[in-house]
Order: structure tokens, then C-alpha cells, then sequence
């Protein structure tokens, strides 16, 4: 500063950097601070920082991508100082921070200063390097300048930044298992989005889930209960029949009837919705385009739900697209709920596995198999969900409100006026009522305003705990895995 140069004084973080800062200030020297905190005026303090005797505390990560400009004055003294308080872990920083001084053929200079008290010394060998300080009498805070002092720094570093490479290394790997799941469930969700493909794979997620009912109920009271809960179709085989038909045989008939079903309540809607849509083209006098969109209602049974649909195709088609419409808004509504879940659950396993280290395993082994287990409930929970919701919904009946003629407004017909005197009161109220001065008298008492009951709407990813009838309590469970029993009064949310 005497001579005129400017100075650059790099730390390692922001703690750092306020503490310098303050023993600056108890010296009474004038500088600027540049870290996270003061990225608001980190473009004035770049442009200063290069003046005579101006003083910078920067982190080695702020002002990144600036030059610092030097004024004749400085580059007449000597140009940019940089002073290193210690070495970062990584060498990349290091040379950026030296690589502030001197740009673009600039003077200027750089030094560190490291302690053996530092983080990365004191992790990695500064007791041996303080042992051969000790024996060849260094004092307390003399400085040392040797090549040994060098490369173990060097040496540090190059672990610290194997270190991180083996960290990212390992993240990688396990990302790369989240991506095979990612592409293949991102695949059926284009397929929804854009239509491609999406009649080819309800009738591949039908096929899967007649088969999955057929092997996973051997006996005919589970099976023709399950089927009538998923595909709310009668089993298309008798008890003797299921007995001697093969499972290939059973899910063959158990498919077509599901397929039949499906497609014949698709034709039903279509045809109820053709004359709704020719209505409201002839009620809007064909002041329609191809971008004109109408929103209308769904439901499943139990909830109602919207989509829209482009009015000239669902016009055009006869109706069809409606059913085109609504199958898309379910298999997207399904998977993106079941895809949240889904990673909710892969990130608690990919925490879980870690324990295995203590069973001499491999984590990222455990992980690998585990997941794959995980994703093949997720695809048969996603397949079940739509299933059972393509087979349920229906559009209620909609009709065009044909417009009014409007009426001319009736004059109000004229009300007698009433005069009463104080004996007409007297004799409305009787002779031994009260009198007109005792009514003045009496005190109305209004009724207290009842106040509207609010009822909190619970979300249905939101943890509740229930208790049932029998006084069993369930604590931190999701609503909407008893969402049922309390809709049917089997138990009540406590919590």
C-alpha cells in the first residue's frame, strides 16, 4: 500500500473474509469487502479494485469473469497485489486466484500464506512437517520457505481433489440407475401427453393387469372380488370354469371382457356428447375456430374432476376425442402423482442402503437391486391406478341453456301508506297490553351472529393419525391411505 499498489486479498470462505475484515478495521485501514453478502455492489467494488492503495477482501469465488482494471497510477507501482490468507482444497481455485494479477499483460504479483493450523495442513500431515520445523529450531510464527512445505501442500491437495472425484463419481453412478427409470417412465408420459401410442398402451397396461389378477388370486371369491374392485366388470367365467381353465385362458376372456367393456362405454359417452356439442355450435351461430377450447367435468365416482377438449375435433369426431381427452388426463394425472412418490421412495432407499458398509456390502450394489423392485411396484401401482380409473369415469348429461327473451321490468304496484295514532296502538296491542311509552322502553337484545363452522381441508399426501373403532391409533400415515375408512366411519383423524 505504501508504494501505491492496489491489493487483492483472498480467503476461503465468507467467515473468513469478516474476520479479516474486522482486523482491518482495528487497524484503522480502509478496504472493501467482496463475498456472497454484497453481490449487489460486487460491480463497484471490481471497478475500484484496481486503484492506487484501495484494498479488496474478496472470497475466491467472487468477482469471477471480471478483469480488474488498473489505473496508470497502479501499473506505474507495480500493478495488482495478491495475497493468499491460505490454500483452498482445490489447485483450480488456487491458480485463479493468482491468475487476477497480471491479465492481459498487466504488472502485479501474488503470495500465499499458509499455516500449519490450517484445515487442509492439519488434515494431512502438518504433525510431521511441525516435527522436522521443531528439530531444526523454527520458532512460533517465523516464516518458512522451503520446497517440502510445497509439494505437501501439492500433495494435499491432489487427495482432496481425488477425494471429490470419488464423490462425484459415486453420485454419478447412482443417478445413472434413476435415469434408466427416468427414460422409461418419461417415454409412456410423452406417449400421454402428445397421444402417440396412447391407445396401444392402455390396451398393454389392460393385458397386465387382467394377468396380474389372474396370478395373484388363486381362489374365485378373491379373484371375482378384485376384478369387480379394479375393472367394475362381472367375471366373464363361472366358478367351474375358472377352476378348469388354464391362467393363460383366464386372462385371454378376462381382457375381452374388460377390453368390451371399456370400448362400449367409450361409444356411450361419444354418443351422448355428439348432440351437446352440435347444440352449443348452432346456439354460438358457428362462432367457433380451430383453437376454440371448452372445459367440461368427469368423475370417477367419488371425485369430480375437469379437462378441456378442442370443440372442433370433439365436434367432428363425433364425440370421440372426449374419450381421447379424458384418457390422457388420467394417465397423466397418475403418473406424475405416482412418479413424486416414486422418488420420495428411491431417495429414503438410496439413505437406507448406506448402513450396508457395516455388513462389508457394497451400497450401491444393494441399491441397484432394491431399486429395481421399487420401480416394478411403481409401473404395477401406475397400471392398476389408470385401469381402475378408465373403466369408473363417466360425463354426466350436458345440456345448452337455451337464451331467455327478456322481459320488460314491471313497475312495483304503489303501497298504501299507514298512519296510526297513539290510540290505534293502544288498540293493536289490547287494553291491558303495554302502553306506547313502555314499547319505547323495552330493551331490544339482539341474538348473537353464529359464527360459520370451518372445516380444514386435509390434502391427501398430508400425515394424519387415525383411531379406529377398536381403539387401535395409527400415528404419521398418509391421508390419503385411509382417506376410505373414514369416508366410511371405520375411524376418525385425531391429529
Amino acid at each position: 500500500m505504501k508504494a501505491g499498489r492496489p491489493v487483492l486479498v483472498g480467503t476461503t470462505s465468507v467467515e473468513n473474509s469478516e474476520i479479516l475484515s474486522r482486523l482491518l478495521r482495528m487497524r484503522g485501514i480502509k478496504h472493501q469487502v467482496l463475498n456472497a453478502k454484497q453481490h449487489q455492489r460486487e460491480a463497484e467494488i471490481v471497478a475500484t479494485a484496481g486503484h492506487s492503495q484501495n484494498v479488496t477482501i474478496a472470497t475466491n469465488m467472487a468477482g469471477r469473469g471480471t478483469d480488474i482494471k488498473l489505473t496508470p497510477e497502479s501499473k506505474a507501482a507495480g500493478g495488482l497485489a495478491i495475497i493468499g490468507t491460505e490454500r483452498h482444497e482445490s489447485r483450480r481455485v488456487d491458480r485463479q486466484l493468482r491468475g487476477r494479477a497480471g491479465r492481459q499483460g498487466d504488472p502485479g504479483s501474488s503470495q500465499f500464506f499458509v499455516s500449519l493450523e490450517d484445515n487442509l495442513m492439519r488434515l494431512f500431515g502438518s504433525e510431521r512437517i511441525a516435527k522436522v520445523m521443531d528439530r531444526m529450531g523454527m520458532e512460533e510464527g517465523e516464516v518458512i520457505q522451503h520446497s517440502m512445505i510445497t509439494s505437501s501442500i501439492e500433495r494435499a491437495q491432489k487427495k482432496v481433489e481425488e477425494n471429490n472425484f470419488g464423490i462425484r463419481k459415486r453420485l454419478l453412478e447412482y443417478d445413472d440407475v434413476m435415469n434408466y427409470q427416468r427414460e422409461a417412465i418419461y417415454k409412456r408420459r410423452k406417449n400421454a401427453l402428445f397421444g402417440d401410442r396412447l391407445a396401444l398402451d392402455i390396451a398393454n397396461i389392460t393385458y397386465d393387469v387382467c394377468e396380474e389378477l389372474v396370478s395373484n388370486n388363486p381362489s374365485f371369491e378373491e379373484f371375482e372380488l378384485r376384478v369387480i374392485e379394479t375393472l367394475a366388470i362381472q367375471v366373464p367365467f363361472t366358478k367351474d370354469e375358472f377352476v378348469r381353465l388354464k391362467p393363460e385362458q383366464r386372462t385371454q376372456q378376462l381382457y375381452a371382457a374388460a377390453e368390451g367393456h371399456y370400448q362400449s362405454k367409450g361409444a356411450d359417452i361419444a354418443r351422448r356428447m355428439q348432440p351437446f356439442f352440435q347444440d352449443l355450435f348452432e346456439a354460438n351461430q358457428g362462432n367457433v375456430n380451430e383453437n376454440s377450447v371448452i372445459g367440461l367435468p368427469y368423475t370417477d365416482g367419488e371425485h369430480v374432476m375437469g379437462f378441456q377438449v378442442n370443440f372442433l375435433k370433439a365436434l367432428n369426431s363425433e364425440g370421440r376425442e372426449v374419450t381421447r381427452e379424458i384418457e390422457k388426463n388420467i394417465a397423466l394425472t397418475v403418473i406424475d402423482q405416482e412418479w413424486k412418490e416414486h422418488l420420495r421412495d428411491m431417495d429414503d432407499l438410496k439413505q437406507s442402503v448406506q448402513n450396508a458398509v457395516f455388513e462389508q456390502k457394497d451400497p450401491l450394489l444393494i441399491y441397484k437391486f432394491e431399486s429395481i423392485d421399487l420401480f416394478k411396484q411403481f409401473i404395477n401401482k401406475v397400471n392398476f391406478d389408470i385401469v381402475q380409473m378408465l373403466m369408473r369415469y363417466d360425463v354426466p348429461e350436458l345440456h345448452v341453456e337455451q337464451p331467455q327473451v327478456p322481459q320488460p321490468p314491471r313497475r312495483p304496484e304503489p303501497q298504501p301508506q299507514l298512519q296510526l295514532s297513539k290510540d290505534d296502538v293502544s288498540g293493536l296491542t289490547g287494553g291491558d297490553g303495554p302502553s306506547v311509552e313502555e314499547l319505547e322502553e323495552i330493551e331490544v337484545v339482539e341474538r348473537p351472529r353464529q359464527q360459520p363452522i370451518r372445516v380444514n381441508k386435509i390434502e391427501p399426501n398430508q400425515r394424519v393419525s387415525v383411531q379406529y373403532s377398536d381403539g387401535r391409533i395409527e400415528r404419521d400415515v398418509k391421508y390419503k391411505k385411509v382417506e376410505e375408512d373414514v369416508k366410511r366411519g371405520i375411524c376418525v383423524v385425531i391429529d
